[in-house]
């Protein structure tokens, strides 16, 4: 089961949160949350396998977003 870890305000925070995150070698998937009809706007929630979820978080925090 996937589980959000962040939500990102944008697709270039959700990208760089995604890059973060892969480079750890955590499985990373973004779904967008349609929120404004530009998508540069649109919030995205960033979404790891749950069993990833401590060590996402830790990494989340260790990089201070």
């Amino acid at each position: 089961m996937w589980t959000v870890v962040y939500m990102a305000q944008s697709k270039e925070v959700a990208d760089n949160m995604q890059d973060l995150l892969s480079k750890e070698g955590i499985l990373v998937k973004l779904r967008p949350i349609n929120k404004n009809r530009e998508t540069s706007d649109d919030y995205y929630e960033v979404l790891v396998p749950e069993s990833e979820v401590e060590e996402a978080h830790s990494v989340i925090i260790e990089k201070g977003y």
